[in-house]
C-alpha cells in the first residue's frame, strides 16, 4: 500500500460523501429535484443580459420557460460569448466566467464553453457520487495511486489575448479547491507531462511514470484505444524506459533500480504483470468504443472494466453508479427531445426509447442541444438510465473526433479551392492493416497536395487533432472514383433502409468501407507521403 495516495484517496472520498448521499436521495425524486434546478437557474440569472432578453423574471413554470426560451445550438450563443470574451460581466450568468473551455464545434473548428464556479459545482455533484460508489464497489482502489488521462498542452499553441483565459493549466482544475489538491496527490502521472514538447515526449513521459508506479490501482482514460496505443509504445522504448527507471532522469525522478530489474524479468509482452494491484480501468464503452472493450479485457483479464458515463465539456449527463448509468439528476436541468422533436422531462422518459439531450447549466447555456442521442435502458429508483448511441445530425465520431458535416464541408472546399470541383466527394472513416483513418473519396481530377491540406484543415478541430496526435487516427487517404460516385452512394444508402427522396449528397458519412461500393482505387502515395 502507498500511504500518501491511500490517505489522499480516503480524504477525497470523505469529501464526496455529502454529494453521494444527496444523489442517492434524488434518484427517487427526479421531478422535484429537476424543478428546483430550473427555478434556481432562473432566479440566479434573471438580471443577466440573457435573462432580461428572455424575461426570466416572468417565468413561473416549465411551460412558460419553453415559450420564452427557444431551443438553441452553440451558434445561437456566439454573440453572447463574444461579449464575455471582451470582458463584459453579467452576460449569460450572474457568476463570473473564470475560463472559456475549448471543444469541437459543429460549424467551426472549435467552441468556447463558459466555465463558472457554479458549473464546477454541477460537475462535482456528479463526480463525487461516482467516485464514492466506485470505491464502494472496488475497495482496493483506495490503497494506491491512479492514472487519470490528461490532455497534452503541446508547446507551439498560440496564446490568445482575451479578457477571459482559454482552457485550464491542468485537467484537475475542473474539480477546484481542496478536491484538486487531493486529486493531484493520488496521480501516478503528474500533470506536468501535459507540457511535453511533442506527442512522442508526452507518450514517453506518461509511460515512464506509469511503469515506475508498481502500486497503480486505477486507470481512467477516454477511448480504450488510447491505452492500447500507449502499451504498444512500450515495445518501441523498452530498453530506454528501463534505463531511465533505473537511473532517474535529470534530477526530476529518483532512480528505481529494483523496479527496473523487476520489469526486465517480466518483459514487455504482458502488461497485465506491470501493475499487480490494478483493480479497474474506466473508459468509454458505448458507440464505436464498444468494439475495443474486448481487446482491452484480453490484455487485462483480471481487471474490471467500467464503462464511463456520458460526459461533455458543456455538461455531465450520466455517471456509472450501482452498475448502471443513471442521469446526473442533481447536476443540470435536463430536457429530452423525442422522435417528434417534442421536449420531455426526466421523469417522463420511457424505457427503450431514444431521445436527444438538451441541457441548461450554471455555465449559462440555456436549452442547449448537446447533439448526443441516448436510449433509456432502465431506471435507478425512478431516475432513467441512459446509453449513448450516437450524435444527432451528420457527425462522424469514432474516437471522439466529432467531425460534423458543416465543418468538413468547409474544410474540403478550402482544400480544393484551386482545382475544379469534382463530380462527387465524400469523407468517411475507414480501417486497414495500419489502423483507422479517414478516406477522401473523389470522382474527378485532384491535385496531389489536396489530401495533406485537408488534413491540416481538419486538425483545426481540437478533438480530431488529438486523435491524430495520439495515433488513434492515421493520416487520411485519397480514393479516386472512376465512375458513378453518387449513384453508388445512393444505392448503398437505400440498401440500408433510407428512401431515395431522403438521401442527399453530403460530404461526410459515418459509414466505413466505402471502397467496397465505389469503382476506383486508392492513391497509395497519399498515405506514404503523409504517414503521421
Amino acid at each position: 500500500m502507498q500511504w500518501k495516495a491511500a490517505i489522499a484517496n480516503a480524504l477525497w472520498s470523505a469529501s464526496n460523501l455529502p454529494a453521494y448521499v444527496r444523489f442517492c436521495r434524488a434518484l427517487d425524486h427526479p421531478e422535484p429535484v429537476q424543478t428546483q434546478k430550473l427555478r434556481s437557474f432562473l432566479k440566479q440569472n434573471a438580471r443577466t443580459a440573457f435573462g432580461k432578453a428572455h424575461q426570466f423574471e416572468k417565468i413561473s413554470s416549465y411551460k412558460e420557460f419553453t415559450a420564452r426560451v427557444p431551443l438553441a445550438d452553440y451558434e445561437s450563443f456566439v454573440p453572447w460569448i463574444d461579449r464575455i470574451m471582451r470582458g463584459e460581466a453579467n452576460v449569460l450568468t450572474q457568476e463570473s466566467v473564470t475560463h472559456l473551455v475549448p471543444t469541437s464545434g459543429s460549424r467551426g473548428a472549435r467552441k468556447l464553453v463558459p466555465f463558472t464556479c457554479g458549473l464546477q459545482d454541477e460537475f462535482n455533484a456528479a463526480i463525487g457520487p461516482w467516485l464514492v460508489d466506485l470505491q464502494r464497489q472496488q475497495p482496493g482502489l483506495i490503497g494506491g495511486p491512479a492514472y487519470w488521462s490528461v490532455t497534452p498542452n503541446l508547446k507551439g499553441a498560440t496564446a490568445e489575448a482575451l479578457a477571459i483565459p482559454v482552457g485550464f493549466d491542468a485537467d484537475t482544475a475542473y474539480l477546484g479547491g481542496t478536491r484538486k489538491w487531493l486529486a493531484d496527490a493520488v496521480m501516478a502521472v503528474p500533470s506536468a507531462v501535459q507540457l511535453a514538447e511533442s506527442m512522442e515526449a508526452f507518450r514517453y513521459e506518461t509511460l515512464l511514470h506509469l511503469l515506475c508506479c508498481r502500486e497503480l490501482r486505477l486507470i481512467s482514460i477516454w477511448h480504450p484505444s488510447f491505452l492500447m496505443l500507449l502499451l504498444e509504445a512500450v515495445y518501441l522504448h523498452w530498453e530506454t524506459l528501463l534505463d531511465d527507471i533505473a537511473h532517474g532522469r535529470k534530477g526530476s525522478m529518483m532512480g528505481l533500480p529494483e523496479r527496473s530489474s523487476e520489469l526486465r524479468r517480466m518483459g514487455p509482452d504482458e502488461p497485465r504483470l506491470f501493475w499487480p494491484g490494478l483493480r479497474l480501468i474506466s473508459c468509454w464503452g458505448d458507440g464505436h468504443a464498444e468494439m475495443w472493450i474486448s481487446e482491452l479485457q484480453s490484455e487485462f483479464p483480471e481487471v474490471a472494466i467500467q464503462r464511463k458515463g456520458l460526459l461533455a465539456t458543456e455538461a455531465v449527463v450520466t455517471i456509472p453508479f450501482h452498475q448502471r448509468q443513471p442521469l446526473a439528476i442533481r447536476s443540470h436541468f435536463f430536457e429530452f427531445l423525442d422522435e417528434q422533436n417534442h421536449a420531455c422531462l426526466a421523469h417522463e422518459l420511457r424505457d427503450d426509447q431514444e431521445y436527444e439531450v438538451v441541457v441548461t447549466t450554471a455555465g449559462g447555456f440555456c436549452r442547449y442541444r448537446l447533439q448526443d442521442r441516448v436510449r433509456v435502458n432502465g431506471f435507478v429508483g425512478t431516475t432513467p438510465c441512459l446509453r449513448f448511441i450516437g450524435r444527432s445530425g451528420s457527425v462522424s465520431d469514432l474516437f471522439g473526433e466529432k467531425l460534423s458535416e458543416q465543418f468538413v464541408s468547409e474544410a474540403i472546399h478550402m482544400a480544393i479551392a484551386s482545382v475544379r470541383t469534382p463530380k462527387f466527394m465524400l469523407l468517411a472513416p475507414d480501417e486497414d492493416d495500419l489502423g483507422c483513418h479517414y478516406t477522401f473519396y473523389v470522382e474527378g481530377e485532384m491535385a496531389p497536395d489536396v489530401i495533406a491540406n485537408l488534413d491540416i484543415l481538419l486538425r483545426k478541430n481540437p478533438h480530431y487533432d488529438w486523435c491524430r496526435k495520439v495515433g488513434q487516427l492515421r493520416a487520411p487517404r485519397l480514393f479516386q472514383i472512376t465512375a458513378d460516385g453518387f449513384q453508388s452512394f445512393l444505392q448503398r444508402e437505400c440498401a440500408n433502409g433510407r428512401r431515395i427522396g431522403d438521401v442527399k449528397p453530403l460530404v461526410l458519412s459515418a459509414r466505413t468501407a466505402w471502397s467496397q461500393h465505389f469503382q476506383g482505387r486508392y492513391v497509395h502515395n497519399s498515405l506514404l507521403r503523409y504517414p503521421c
